[in-house]
């Protein structure tokens, strides 16, 4: 009997033992109750707490946690209804506030995110809604964590899944937007036309400009070549008179010779004449090209021979003396 007690009473302390070790796991925070009132929290590991007098209130999950939010109907600030859902995560950092602070954690959650995400869409028009979601993701963090402090909960994000407007909505919305962009496109066209337009007529002023300085180039070329032609014209007939004042004729046959050479020779080259009838006064041509022949013997260093009537030449055009020269029968 006394075997059979012992044996009994050590199972007893093994139970009662093995119901005092409380192993806790890791990510996880057990609250300690005494006797009904919160008293300490056991950290993961290896706990020791006696049966009986103490006992595990609540077991806290401290690791970042998500809660996805339902879609919503919510009428915008324009009376536009939507359609939105989202998602919220968040992480318990006091596990006796998070235990005794608040009936159901998650249920509370979820119902103040939901209506703190009316508030703040129902505030904003449609547009705003689809354009600021950045906006409405800070705003809600802002408010719900704010509210969830003295529950020990950190909300770390909230993020809007997707915002569904009605077909209709949706349907205008593509209309102004191939509108918007018909438009871009057309004003993108006219100012092109209109970049074209300017920009050729800055090549065509360019090019007249270009052009009016060639011409002022070559008409200033033009000058300077006129006035050094006048220039050796007025020289050539300066030396003319020098040479008559001191009594040379020469000169002067040689001068009349060649301008009276040059007017014989435009009418060789003309392309309307084909028969040229000379004048009486065109025999006085070979009395001046006899003057030129002397005038370049004198300048080669040689003396030339008196000229015979018969076949010599006046000294002068004006002279009347006509050189016989021996022509065909039907001339004589």
């Amino acid at each position: 009997m006394a075997t059979t007690a012992a044996l009994m009473l050590l199972a007893l302390v093994l139970f009662y033992l093995m119901t005092s070790i409380k192993i806790v796991r890791q990510g996880y925070q057990y609250t300690i109750e005494h006797f009904g009132r919160y008293t300490t929290t056991a950290a993961p590991g290896f706990n020791f707490y006696p049966a009986f007098f103490y006992r595990v209130g609540r077991r806290v999950n401290m690791m970042e946690q998500v809660i996805d939010i339902p879609g919503q109907e919510i009428i915008t600030k324009d009376n536009a209804m939507i359609s939105t859902d989202g998602v919220v995560f968040f992480q318990v950092l006091d596990a006796a506030k998070a235990a005794y602070e608040v009936s159901d954690l998650y249920v509370a959650l979820l119902n103040l995110v939901t209506t703190n995400l009316r508030t703040v869409m129902g505030a904003m028009d449609l547009d705003e809604t689809l354009s600021k979601r950045d906006e409405i993701n800070a705003r809600l963090l802002s408010v719900v964590d704010h509210a969830t402090t003295p529950w020990g909960v950190k909300i770390t994000r909230v993020e809007i899944k997707d915002i569904r407007p009605p077909q209709d909505i949706v349907n205008a919305m593509a209309r102004q937007m191939k509108a918007e962009r018909e438009k871009r496109a057309n004003i993108l066209d006219a100012e092109g036309a209109r970049a074209s337009e300017i920009l050729r007529a800055e090549g065509q002023k360019q090019a007249r400009i270009l052009e009016a300085e060639g011409r002022r180039e070559s008409a200033f070329r033009d000058a300077e070549a006129r006035e050094r032609a006048a220039e050796a014209e007025a020289k050539a007939t300066e030396l003319v008179s020098d040479a008559i004042e001191k009594g040379s004729s020469q000169s002067l046959n040689y001068f009349i010779a060649q301008k009276y050479v040059e007017a014989v020779g435009k009418f060789a080259t003309s392309t309307n004449a084909k028969t040229i009838l000379f004048p009486v006064e065109a025999t006085q041509l070979i009395g001046t090209l006899g003057g030129i022949g002397e005038l370049a013997r004198d300048a080669l260093g040689q003396q030339a021979a008196p000229s015979a009537p018969a076949t010599g030449a006046p000294s002068l055009p004006g002279e009347r003396s006509v050189p016989r020269v021996k022509g065909t029968p039907e001339q004589k």
